[in-house]
C-alpha cells in the first residue's frame, strides 16, 4: 500500500539535494508539485496522491517513479534514466467480450522503446497516453485477447472515427464507438458479437486506442 507521508518525505529527500540539503517543508514540495498549500495540505490530510504531478515531476528530474511509490530503486537519485514510459494500470481491465471492470488508482511505469513514441503523438503527448488490459474477444483480429491497449485519454470526440475505451454500466468496455442520434452504436470487430446500443448520457468515453501489444 502506498503511504503519502513516505512519498512526501522522498520528495523532500530530493528536493533538498537539489536544494544545497537546507531543511525542506511541505510547503517547498507542495510549490515543486505546482499544487497550492491549501490543496496539498488536504491531499495530505485524505491520503490522496496526484499522481499527475508526481508523473511531472519524476520526469523533470529524471528519476524513476517506482523508486518514488514502491521505494524499489534508492539508488535512482545517482542513476537517472532518460527511459521513455508511460502509466500502467495493472488493475483496470476492459471488456473486450468477457471482461469486467477492476477500478483501481495505482499505476506502474511501463518502459516503451523511443520508435513507439510516434504511435503516441511524439514526446509532447506522452504525458496523455495509458496503458490497460484487455479481456475477451470481442475486437479480435484488431485487439486481441490478453492485450494491452495504449489510449489518449485527451480524445474523447467520437465525432472522428476510431476504437475507443469508454465506461458503461460500470464495465469498460473497448469498441467502435459512432453516435446516432441521442444514442451510441458500440460495433466490435468480432462478427459473433452484436452491436450495443447505449443511451449517450449513460456512457462516460475514457479515451481513444492509439496502439496495443499483443502475445502475438
Amino acid at each position: 500500500m502506498i503511504i503519502v507521508h513516505e512519498i512526501i518525505e522522498r520528495l523532500k529527500d530530493i528536493i533538498s539535494k537539489d536544494s544545497n540539503e537546507k531543511r525542506i517543508f511541505d510547503k517547498d514540495v507542495a510549490t515543486e508539485l505546482d499544487i497550492t498549500q491549501v490543496n496539498f495540505a488536504t491531499m495530505k490530510n485524505r491520503g490522496k496522491i496526484p499522481y499527475d504531478k508526481i508523473l511531472d515531476f519524476c520526469a523533470k528530474k529524471k528519476i524513476s517513479i517506482n523508486w518514488l511509490l514502491y521505494n524499489q530503486h534508492p539508488g535512482s537519485l545517482v542513476d537517472t534514466t532518460d527511459k521513455y514510459w508511460i502509466r500502467y494500470y495493472p488493475n483496470v481491465k476492459v471488456s473486450a467480450g468477457g471482461g469486467s471492470f477492476a477500478d483501481g488508482e495505482e499505476f506502474t511505469s511501463l518502459d516503451v522503446p523511443e520508435y513507439f513514441i510516434k504511435f503516441f503523438g511524439g514526446l509532447q503527448n506522452i504525458k496523455n497516453i495509458e496503458a490497460i488490459n484487455v479481456v475477451g474477444d470481442s475486437m479480435e483480429p484488431t485487439i486481441q485477447n490478453d492485450s494491452i491497449i495504449f489510449l489518449d485519454i485527451t480524445k474523447t470526440d467520437i465525432s472522428k472515427s476510431g476504437i475507443f475505451a469508454f465506461l458503461y454500466e460500470e464495465t469498460l468496455y473497448v469498441k467502435r464507438v459512432y453516435k446516432e442520434n441521442n444514442f451510441f452504436r458500440m460495433v466490435s470487430d468480432n462478427s459473433e458479437y452484436e452491436d450495443m446500443i447505449c443511451d449517450w448520457s449513460s456512457v462516460k468515453i475514457y479515451g481513444k486506442v492509439v496502439s496495443s501489444l499483443s502475445n502475438i
